[in-house]
Protein backbone atom coordinates (compact mmCIF):
# COMPACT_ATOMS: atom_id res chain seq x y z
CA UNK A 1 0.00 0.00 0.00
CA UNK A 2 1.18 3.51 -0.76
CA UNK A 3 0.94 4.70 2.87
CA UNK A 4 3.73 2.32 3.91
CA UNK A 5 5.93 3.05 0.89
CA UNK A 6 5.29 6.72 0.20
CA UNK A 7 8.83 7.82 1.00
CA UNK A 8 10.24 5.25 -1.40
CA UNK A 9 8.24 6.48 -4.38
CA UNK A 10 10.61 9.42 -4.83
CA UNK A 11 13.24 6.90 -5.96
CA UNK A 12 10.90 4.98 -8.27
CA UNK A 13 12.08 4.52 -11.84
CA UNK A 14 10.49 2.65 -14.70
CA UNK A 15 12.29 -0.31 -16.22
CA UNK A 16 13.66 1.40 -19.31
CA UNK A 17 14.89 -1.79 -20.93
CA UNK A 18 11.46 -3.37 -20.60
CA UNK A 19 9.78 -0.27 -22.06
CA UNK A 20 12.04 -0.18 -25.09
CA UNK A 21 11.66 -3.92 -25.62
CA UNK A 22 7.87 -3.50 -25.74
CA UNK A 23 8.32 -0.64 -28.22
CA UNK A 24 10.48 -2.85 -30.43
CA UNK A 25 8.08 -5.79 -30.28
CA UNK A 26 4.98 -3.77 -31.08
CA UNK A 27 6.94 -2.17 -33.94
CA UNK A 28 7.11 -5.55 -35.68
CA UNK A 29 3.31 -5.65 -36.02
CA UNK A 30 2.53 -4.05 -39.35
CA UNK A 31 6.25 -3.45 -39.99
CA UNK A 32 7.23 -1.80 -43.29
CA UNK A 33 10.45 -2.58 -45.22
CA UNK A 34 12.17 0.69 -44.30
CA UNK A 35 11.51 0.53 -40.55
CA UNK A 36 8.11 2.13 -40.19
CA UNK A 37 4.72 0.59 -39.50
CA UNK A 38 1.27 0.45 -41.06
CA UNK A 39 -1.47 -0.38 -38.55
CA UNK A 40 -4.59 1.24 -39.91
CA UNK A 41 -7.51 1.34 -37.50
CA UNK A 42 -9.68 -1.81 -37.61
CA UNK A 43 -7.08 -3.73 -39.63
CA UNK A 44 -5.78 -7.20 -38.70
CA UNK A 45 -2.53 -5.50 -37.62
CA UNK A 46 -4.45 -3.14 -35.35
CA UNK A 47 -6.23 -6.07 -33.74
CA UNK A 48 -2.99 -8.00 -33.29
CA UNK A 49 -1.28 -5.05 -31.59
CA UNK A 50 -4.27 -4.57 -29.30
CA UNK A 51 -4.16 -8.23 -28.26
CA UNK A 52 -0.46 -7.95 -27.48
CA UNK A 53 -0.97 -4.86 -25.32
CA UNK A 54 -3.82 -6.53 -23.45
CA UNK A 55 -1.50 -9.40 -22.52
CA UNK A 56 1.12 -6.94 -21.24
CA UNK A 57 -1.54 -5.12 -19.21
CA UNK A 58 -2.58 -8.36 -17.54
CA UNK A 59 1.06 -9.25 -16.82
CA UNK A 60 1.41 -5.84 -15.11
CA UNK A 61 -1.47 -6.62 -12.73
CA UNK A 62 -4.27 -4.85 -14.55
CA UNK A 63 -7.77 -6.07 -15.24
CA UNK A 64 -8.69 -5.45 -18.88
CA UNK A 65 -12.05 -4.53 -20.40
CA UNK A 66 -13.11 -3.33 -23.86
CA UNK A 67 -16.01 -0.88 -24.08
CA UNK A 68 -18.51 -0.56 -26.94
CA UNK A 69 -16.30 1.98 -28.71
CA UNK A 70 -13.48 -0.62 -28.73
CA UNK A 71 -11.41 1.32 -26.20
CA UNK A 72 -9.14 -1.01 -24.22
CA UNK A 73 -9.15 -0.07 -20.53
CA UNK A 74 -6.47 -1.60 -18.33
CA UNK A 75 -7.25 -0.87 -14.68
CA UNK A 76 -4.84 -1.13 -11.76
CA UNK A 77 -6.98 -1.01 -8.64
CA UNK A 78 -6.23 1.53 -5.95
CA UNK A 79 -6.77 1.43 -2.21
CA UNK A 80 -10.13 3.13 -2.69
CA UNK A 81 -11.59 1.43 -5.79
CA UNK A 82 -14.81 3.47 -5.79
CA UNK A 83 -12.94 6.76 -6.12
CA UNK A 84 -12.54 8.41 -9.55
CA UNK A 85 -9.61 6.92 -11.46
CA UNK A 86 -6.46 8.62 -12.67
CA UNK A 87 -5.93 7.80 -16.33
CA UNK A 88 -3.34 7.89 -19.06
CA UNK A 89 -3.04 6.36 -22.52
CA UNK A 90 -3.10 7.06 -26.24
CA UNK A 91 -3.62 4.99 -29.41
CA UNK A 92 -2.08 2.10 -31.37
CA UNK A 93 -3.50 2.77 -34.86
CA UNK A 94 -1.30 4.57 -37.35
CA UNK A 95 -1.32 6.51 -40.60
CA UNK A 96 -0.45 4.43 -43.71
CA UNK A 97 3.30 5.14 -43.55
CA UNK A 98 4.08 5.74 -39.88
CA UNK A 99 6.87 5.51 -37.35
CA UNK A 100 6.70 3.38 -34.21
CA UNK A 101 6.31 6.16 -31.62
CA UNK A 102 3.18 8.20 -32.37
CA UNK A 103 0.48 7.08 -29.93
CA UNK A 104 2.09 3.73 -29.17
CA UNK A 105 4.72 5.30 -26.92
CA UNK A 106 2.09 6.84 -24.65
CA UNK A 107 0.26 3.52 -24.30
CA UNK A 108 3.35 1.46 -23.53
CA UNK A 109 4.80 4.06 -21.14
CA UNK A 110 1.53 3.78 -19.22
CA UNK A 111 1.78 -0.02 -19.16
CA UNK A 112 5.39 0.17 -17.98
CA UNK A 113 4.47 2.68 -15.27
CA UNK A 114 1.89 0.25 -13.87
CA UNK A 115 4.34 -2.65 -14.19
CA UNK A 116 6.80 -0.66 -12.05
CA UNK A 117 4.20 -0.01 -9.34
CA UNK A 118 3.12 -3.66 -9.44
CA UNK A 119 6.72 -4.90 -9.16
CA UNK A 120 7.18 -2.76 -6.04
CA UNK A 121 3.85 -3.81 -4.51
CA UNK A 122 2.62 -0.20 -4.55
CA UNK A 123 -1.05 0.70 -4.79
CA UNK A 124 -2.04 4.36 -4.99
CA UNK A 125 -5.21 5.62 -3.34
CA UNK A 126 -6.86 6.04 -6.74
CA UNK A 127 -7.10 3.32 -9.33
CA UNK A 128 -5.07 4.00 -12.47
CA UNK A 129 -6.39 3.29 -15.95
CA UNK A 130 -4.29 2.91 -19.09
CA UNK A 131 -6.58 3.49 -22.08
CA UNK A 132 -5.99 2.48 -25.69
CA UNK A 133 -8.35 4.69 -27.69
CA UNK A 134 -9.82 3.31 -30.91
CA UNK A 135 -9.11 4.94 -34.30
CA UNK A 136 -7.41 8.14 -33.23
CA UNK A 137 -5.90 8.86 -36.63
CA UNK A 138 -9.13 9.11 -38.63
CA UNK A 139 -12.35 9.45 -36.61
CA UNK A 140 -11.29 9.66 -32.93
CA UNK A 141 -14.35 7.48 -32.34
CA UNK A 142 -12.90 5.97 -29.16
CA UNK A 143 -12.28 9.17 -27.23
CA UNK A 144 -15.35 10.88 -28.69
CA UNK A 145 -17.61 8.03 -27.55
CA UNK A 146 -16.02 8.07 -24.09
CA UNK A 147 -16.64 11.82 -23.85
CA UNK A 148 -20.19 11.59 -25.22
CA UNK A 149 -19.20 13.49 -28.38
CA UNK A 150 -19.57 10.75 -31.02
CA UNK A 151 -22.01 11.14 -33.88
CA UNK A 152 -24.55 8.29 -33.55
CA UNK A 153 -25.07 8.10 -37.32
CA UNK A 154 -22.57 5.58 -38.75
CA UNK A 155 -22.92 7.16 -42.20
CA UNK A 156 -21.18 10.24 -40.81
CA UNK A 157 -17.96 8.23 -40.76
CA UNK A 158 -18.25 6.78 -44.26
CA UNK A 159 -15.02 6.84 -46.25
CA UNK A 160 -14.41 5.38 -49.73
CA UNK A 161 -11.26 3.59 -48.59
CA UNK A 162 -12.55 2.14 -45.31
CA UNK A 163 -15.17 -0.40 -44.32
CA UNK A 164 -18.29 0.82 -42.46
CA UNK A 165 -17.36 1.90 -38.96
CA UNK A 166 -19.80 -0.58 -37.40
CA UNK A 167 -17.84 -3.43 -38.98
CA UNK A 168 -14.53 -1.92 -37.93
CA UNK A 169 -15.49 -1.52 -34.30
CA UNK A 170 -16.94 -5.02 -34.11
CA UNK A 171 -13.76 -6.47 -35.64
CA UNK A 172 -11.59 -5.12 -32.80
CA UNK A 173 -13.99 -5.92 -29.97
CA UNK A 174 -16.46 -3.02 -29.88
CA UNK A 175 -20.21 -2.93 -30.49
CA UNK A 176 -21.63 -0.04 -32.50
CA UNK A 177 -25.20 -0.86 -31.41
CA UNK A 178 -24.17 -0.13 -27.80
CA UNK A 179 -21.92 2.85 -28.57
CA UNK A 180 -23.58 5.20 -26.08
CA UNK A 181 -22.64 2.86 -23.22
CA UNK A 182 -18.97 3.84 -23.71
CA UNK A 183 -19.65 7.33 -22.35
CA UNK A 184 -18.02 7.95 -18.98
CA UNK A 185 -19.53 9.99 -16.17
CA UNK A 186 -17.57 13.10 -15.28
CA UNK A 187 -17.08 11.76 -11.76
CA UNK A 188 -15.52 8.47 -12.93
CA UNK A 189 -12.18 10.05 -13.91
CA UNK A 190 -10.24 12.39 -11.64
CA UNK A 191 -7.68 13.36 -14.30
CA UNK A 192 -6.17 12.28 -17.62
CA UNK A 193 -2.50 12.78 -18.52
CA UNK A 194 -1.27 11.85 -22.00
CA UNK A 195 2.41 11.27 -22.77
CA UNK A 196 3.30 11.75 -26.42
CA UNK A 197 6.14 12.47 -28.81
CA UNK A 198 6.12 16.13 -29.81
CA UNK A 199 5.76 15.48 -33.57
CA UNK A 200 7.42 18.83 -34.18
CA UNK A 201 10.85 20.53 -34.11
CA UNK A 202 10.53 22.96 -31.18
CA UNK A 203 11.99 20.88 -28.34
CA UNK A 204 14.99 19.77 -30.38
CA UNK A 205 15.60 23.35 -31.51
CA UNK A 206 15.89 24.57 -27.90
CA UNK A 207 18.11 21.73 -26.68
CA UNK A 208 15.83 18.71 -26.23
CA UNK A 209 14.03 19.50 -22.97
CA UNK A 210 10.83 17.81 -21.93
CA UNK A 211 7.65 19.50 -23.18
CA UNK A 212 5.21 21.18 -20.79
CA UNK A 213 2.10 21.31 -22.94
CA UNK A 214 0.13 24.51 -22.33
CA UNK A 215 -2.89 23.49 -24.38
CA UNK A 216 -4.03 21.72 -27.53
CA UNK A 217 -4.75 24.02 -30.42
CA UNK A 218 -8.11 24.29 -32.06
CA UNK A 219 -8.12 22.84 -35.56
CA UNK A 220 -10.35 23.92 -38.42
CA UNK A 221 -10.33 22.31 -41.83
CA UNK A 222 -12.00 23.66 -44.94
CA UNK A 223 -12.46 22.78 -48.59
CA UNK A 224 -11.84 25.73 -50.90
CA UNK A 225 -13.24 25.48 -54.43
CA UNK A 226 -12.35 27.88 -57.24
CA UNK A 227 -14.32 27.92 -60.49
CA UNK A 228 -13.00 29.64 -63.57
CA UNK A 229 -13.34 28.69 -67.22
CA UNK A 230 -11.52 25.80 -68.89
CA UNK A 231 -10.41 26.84 -72.38
CA UNK A 232 -7.67 26.28 -74.93
CA UNK A 233 -4.22 27.17 -73.62
CA UNK A 234 -3.05 28.30 -77.05
CA UNK A 235 -5.98 30.29 -78.38
CA UNK A 236 -7.17 32.14 -75.26
CA UNK A 237 -5.40 35.51 -74.77
CA UNK A 238 -3.92 36.07 -71.33
CA UNK A 239 -6.17 39.09 -70.73
CA UNK A 240 -9.31 37.04 -71.41
CA UNK A 241 -8.62 34.07 -69.14
CA UNK A 242 -10.47 32.94 -66.03
CA UNK A 243 -7.70 30.69 -64.78
CA UNK A 244 -8.73 28.84 -61.63
CA UNK A 245 -5.16 27.76 -60.89
CA UNK A 246 -3.85 31.32 -61.03
CA UNK A 247 -6.53 32.28 -58.51
CA UNK A 248 -5.65 29.24 -56.40
CA UNK A 249 -1.98 30.22 -56.30
CA UNK A 250 -2.95 33.64 -54.96
CA UNK A 251 -5.19 32.03 -52.34
CA UNK A 252 -2.27 29.84 -51.23
CA UNK A 253 -0.14 32.95 -50.75
CA UNK A 254 -2.98 34.55 -48.76
CA UNK A 255 -3.14 31.45 -46.54
CA UNK A 256 0.60 31.72 -45.96
CA UNK A 257 0.15 35.36 -44.98
CA UNK A 258 -2.49 34.66 -42.31
CA UNK A 259 -0.11 32.06 -40.91
CA UNK A 260 2.43 34.82 -40.42
CA UNK A 261 0.14 37.42 -38.84
CA UNK A 262 1.67 39.20 -35.84
CA UNK A 263 0.35 41.39 -33.05
CA UNK A 264 -2.72 40.99 -30.81
CA UNK A 265 -1.63 37.54 -29.62
CA UNK A 266 -0.66 36.15 -33.02
CA UNK A 267 2.51 34.16 -33.43
CA UNK A 268 1.47 30.61 -32.46
CA UNK A 269 -0.94 30.02 -35.36
CA UNK A 270 -0.31 27.85 -38.41
CA UNK A 271 -2.10 27.76 -41.77
CA UNK A 272 -1.61 25.13 -44.46
CA UNK A 273 -2.88 24.15 -47.89
CA UNK A 274 -2.06 20.46 -47.92
CA UNK A 275 -3.95 18.92 -50.85
CA UNK A 276 -5.07 20.16 -54.25
CA UNK A 277 -7.02 18.80 -57.19
CA UNK A 278 -7.45 20.59 -60.50
CA UNK A 279 -9.47 19.87 -63.58
CA UNK A 280 -9.40 19.11 -66.37
CA UNK A 281 -5.68 18.65 -65.49
CA UNK A 282 -4.58 18.64 -69.13
CA UNK A 283 -1.34 20.19 -70.38
CA UNK A 284 -2.90 22.34 -73.11
CA UNK A 285 -6.03 23.43 -71.24
CA UNK A 286 -6.47 26.32 -68.81
CA UNK A 287 -7.62 24.90 -65.46
CA UNK A 288 -11.32 25.52 -64.99
CA UNK A 289 -11.70 24.27 -61.42
CA UNK A 290 -9.44 23.82 -58.41
CA UNK A 291 -10.26 22.22 -55.08
CA UNK A 292 -7.86 22.47 -52.18
CA UNK A 293 -7.80 21.94 -48.44
CA UNK A 294 -7.13 24.53 -45.76
CA UNK A 295 -5.97 23.60 -42.25
CA UNK A 296 -5.59 26.34 -39.61
CA UNK A 297 -4.71 25.91 -35.93
CA UNK A 298 -4.34 28.14 -32.89
CA UNK A 299 -4.99 28.08 -29.14
CA UNK A 300 -7.58 30.87 -29.47
CA UNK A 301 -10.99 30.62 -31.12
CA UNK A 302 -11.03 34.40 -31.46
CA UNK A 303 -7.79 34.36 -33.47
CA UNK A 304 -9.06 31.48 -35.61
CA UNK A 305 -12.20 33.48 -36.36
CA UNK A 306 -10.08 36.50 -37.26
CA UNK A 307 -7.86 34.42 -39.55
CA UNK A 308 -10.87 33.07 -41.43
CA UNK A 309 -12.35 36.58 -41.72
CA UNK A 310 -9.08 37.98 -43.08
CA UNK A 311 -8.78 35.17 -45.59
CA UNK A 312 -12.40 35.68 -46.65
CA UNK A 313 -11.69 39.31 -47.56
CA UNK A 314 -8.54 38.29 -49.42
CA UNK A 315 -10.39 35.62 -51.41
CA UNK A 316 -13.14 38.04 -52.36
CA UNK A 317 -10.54 40.41 -53.79
CA UNK A 318 -8.78 37.54 -55.61
CA UNK A 319 -12.08 36.33 -57.11
CA UNK A 320 -12.83 39.82 -58.39
CA UNK A 321 -9.36 40.28 -59.85
CA UNK A 322 -9.24 36.87 -61.59
CA UNK A 323 -12.92 36.76 -62.61
CA UNK A 324 -13.41 33.47 -60.78
CA UNK A 325 -15.79 32.22 -58.11
CA UNK A 326 -14.31 31.11 -54.78
CA UNK A 327 -16.18 29.22 -52.08
CA UNK A 328 -15.05 27.87 -48.72
CA UNK A 329 -16.82 25.01 -46.95
CA UNK A 330 -16.13 23.83 -43.36
CA UNK A 331 -14.98 20.20 -43.05
CA UNK A 332 -13.75 19.81 -39.46
CA UNK A 333 -13.78 21.80 -36.24
CA UNK A 334 -11.92 20.78 -33.05
CA UNK A 335 -12.05 23.29 -30.23
CA UNK A 336 -8.86 24.55 -28.55
CA UNK A 337 -8.37 23.12 -25.07
CA UNK A 338 -6.12 24.54 -22.32
CA UNK A 339 -4.54 22.05 -19.97
CA UNK A 340 -5.55 21.99 -16.31
CA UNK A 341 -3.32 24.43 -14.41
CA UNK A 342 -2.72 22.11 -11.44
CA UNK A 343 -1.70 19.22 -13.68
CA UNK A 344 0.57 21.54 -15.65
CA UNK A 345 2.22 22.76 -12.45
CA UNK A 346 2.59 19.20 -11.16
CA UNK A 347 4.35 18.10 -14.36
CA UNK A 348 6.65 21.15 -14.11
CA UNK A 349 7.41 20.32 -10.47
CA UNK A 350 8.19 16.69 -11.33
CA UNK A 351 10.55 17.77 -14.12
CA UNK A 352 12.33 20.01 -11.62
CA UNK A 353 12.56 17.21 -9.04
CA UNK A 354 13.98 14.80 -11.63
CA UNK A 355 16.38 17.52 -12.81
CA UNK A 356 15.02 17.40 -16.33
CA UNK A 357 14.79 20.75 -18.17
CA UNK A 358 11.33 21.53 -19.52
CA UNK A 359 9.94 23.88 -22.15
CA UNK A 360 6.34 25.20 -22.29
CA UNK A 361 4.72 24.85 -25.71
CA UNK A 362 1.29 24.21 -27.23
CA UNK A 363 0.38 21.00 -28.97
CA UNK A 364 -0.34 21.84 -32.59
CA UNK A 365 -1.59 18.33 -33.32
CA UNK A 366 -4.89 16.89 -32.15
CA UNK A 367 -4.87 14.17 -29.50
CA UNK A 368 -7.39 12.03 -27.64
CA UNK A 369 -6.59 14.17 -24.58
CA UNK A 370 -8.29 17.08 -26.34
CA UNK A 371 -11.56 15.14 -26.43
CA UNK A 372 -11.27 13.63 -22.92
CA UNK A 373 -10.85 17.17 -21.55
CA UNK A 374 -14.64 17.44 -21.97
CA UNK A 375 -15.15 15.12 -19.00
CA UNK A 376 -12.12 15.51 -16.73
CA UNK A 377 -8.99 17.53 -15.91
CA UNK A 378 -6.36 17.07 -18.62
CA UNK A 379 -2.62 17.48 -19.00
CA UNK A 380 0.03 16.46 -21.54
CA UNK A 381 3.75 15.70 -21.53
CA UNK A 382 5.90 15.85 -24.66
CA UNK A 383 9.25 14.24 -25.40
CA UNK A 384 11.42 15.47 -28.29
CA UNK A 385 11.08 14.18 -31.86
CA UNK A 386 14.33 14.00 -33.82
CA UNK A 387 14.23 16.55 -36.66
CA UNK A 388 10.59 17.19 -35.73
CA UNK A 389 9.50 14.29 -37.95
CA UNK A 390 6.32 12.29 -37.34
CA UNK A 391 3.78 10.34 -39.42
CA UNK A 392 6.83 8.99 -41.24
CA UNK A 393 9.05 5.91 -41.27
CA UNK A 394 11.92 8.12 -40.10
CA UNK A 395 10.11 9.20 -36.91
CA UNK A 396 12.51 8.79 -33.97
CA UNK A 397 12.76 9.59 -30.28
CA UNK A 398 15.82 8.42 -28.37
CA UNK A 399 15.50 5.70 -25.71
CA UNK A 400 16.84 8.20 -23.18
CA UNK A 401 13.99 10.61 -23.85
CA UNK A 402 11.41 7.81 -23.94
CA UNK A 403 12.51 6.59 -20.51
CA UNK A 404 12.66 10.10 -19.08
CA UNK A 405 9.13 10.82 -20.26
CA UNK A 406 7.84 7.61 -18.70
CA UNK A 407 9.43 8.54 -15.37
CA UNK A 408 7.79 11.98 -15.53
CA UNK A 409 4.43 10.31 -16.16
CA UNK A 410 4.93 7.93 -13.23
CA UNK A 411 5.79 10.65 -10.73
CA UNK A 412 3.11 13.00 -12.03
CA UNK A 413 0.39 10.43 -11.34
CA UNK A 414 1.87 9.63 -7.92
CA UNK A 415 1.67 13.31 -7.01
CA UNK A 416 -1.80 13.77 -8.51
CA UNK A 417 -2.93 10.81 -6.42
CA UNK A 418 -2.29 12.94 -3.33
CA UNK A 419 -3.96 16.03 -4.80
CA UNK A 420 -7.28 14.46 -5.77
CA UNK A 421 -8.54 13.27 -2.41
CA UNK A 422 -10.72 10.16 -2.38
CA UNK A 423 -14.16 10.39 -0.71
CA UNK A 424 -13.46 7.10 1.10
CA UNK A 425 -10.13 8.40 2.35
CA UNK A 426 -11.75 11.61 3.58
CA UNK A 427 -14.31 9.56 5.51
CA UNK A 428 -11.57 7.49 7.15
CA UNK A 429 -9.63 10.60 8.13
CA UNK A 430 -12.80 12.17 9.53
CA UNK A 431 -13.50 9.13 11.67
CA UNK A 432 -9.96 9.14 13.02
CA UNK A 433 -10.12 12.85 13.82
CA UNK A 434 -13.44 12.43 15.64
CA UNK A 435 -11.84 9.87 17.97
CA UNK A 436 -8.99 12.18 18.91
Amino acid sequence: MLNTTLNSTSALKVNGQRLMQMMAEIGTIGALPKGGVRRLAFSPEDRQARHQVQSWMEAAGMTVTIDAAANIIGRYEGRFPHAPALATGSHLDTVPNAGIYDGTYGVLAGVEMIHTLHDQGIRLDHSIEVIVFADEERTMIGSKAMAGKANPDPNFYDHPHYEPIEMGLNFIGGDWSQLSSAQRDTDSLAAFVELHVEQGPVLEAVGNPMGLVTGIVGQRRYLISIDGSASHAGTTPMTMRQDALVAASQVILAVNQIGHLTGDGYGQQVATVGAMKLSPNVANTIPGRVEMTLDIRDLSNARLDAMVATLGKDMAAIADQTQTQIQIKPQLRNEPVPVNSHIYNTIAQVCDQLELPAQPLPSRASHDAQIIANITDMGMIFVPSENGISHSETEYTSPEHCIQGANILLHTLVQLDQHYRCPEEAAVVSQKESKV
